[in-house]
């Protein structure tokens, strides 16, 4: 996502957040966001390869190249002992339609199939107001593509703003449980949960994580993530 249109988004979160922050979902990503300076212990057993597929969220937007949330993840699994290998294949600006014309050149491009699949994507429809169904849509072609090979999912949820109306935010995120729950996807309700409501954890345009930012987002997701992975 570009920083003007985060920007948009900004406005819209600032105002949704007003006095009182939205319900917590019904589903937990994890536990709450906490230091992942744990003890390392040996990292053992068979490389497990991640792909980890979205937008500027993945992609590291005005971070440094080792500070992006797919390269934090993987040193929290392998602080675990787990033998991670995480590939980023985050874009910025990425939609769900741009998603799905490159979901099948990116698991082509793999020596092979990932170990599990981290889908992180709709914000940018979101801010474009494309249709939640569209997104929708798109999403499950990659799930099904991801499906098809046999592929085990998380899929990052996001939510929009009561500022894009009420219809448009039921339907916008009611979408990432729905398709959870339809594909089998282990869900993370909502990505930015650990930082939407803190400005001191987000960068000048007040919507993409700070580095630090970042380790509360991993840390809130890394024993989803440990989870998923099928067993060696």
């Amino acid at each position: 996502m570009n920083c003007r249109s985060w920007s948009i988004l900004a406005a819209l979160a600032l105002a949704a957040c007003g006095s009182e922050a939205p319900p917590a979902p019904a589903e937990t990503a994890g536990p709450e966001p906490r230091a992942l300076a744990e003890p390392a212990v040996p990292v053992v057993g068979e490389e497990r390869q991640i792909l980890a597929f979205g937008d500027s969220l993945f992609a590291g937007y005005g971070l440094e190249k080792d500070e992006g949330y797919p390269e934090r993840l993987e040193a929290a699994l392998r602080a675990r002992g787990i033998n991670a290998s995480v590939a980023d294949a985050g874009l910025s600006g990425d939609t769900t339609a741009g998603g799905l014309q490159r979901i099948d050149f990116v698991l082509n491009a793999m020596q092979r199939p990932p170990d599990l699949a981290l889908v992180e994507l709709g914000g940018n429809d979101l801010l474009r107001g494309l249709s939640p169904q569209e997104a929708k849509d798109n999403l499950s072609a990659i799930l099904d593509q991801l499906g098809q090979r046999k592929i085990p999912v998380v899929l990052y949820g996001m939510r929009a703003p009561p500022n894009a109306g009420p219809q448009y935010q039921r339907d916008f995120d009611a979408m990432y449980p729905a398709l959870a729950k339809e594909y089998g996807a282990t869900l993370v309700p909502f990505f930015l949960e650990p930082v939407y409501d803190k400005p001191e954890l987000r960068q000048a345009d007040r919507i993409h994580p700070t580095a630090e930012g970042i380790e509360d987002m991993v840390a809130a997701t890394v024993d989803t993530v440990a989870g998923a992975l099928p067993k060696s």
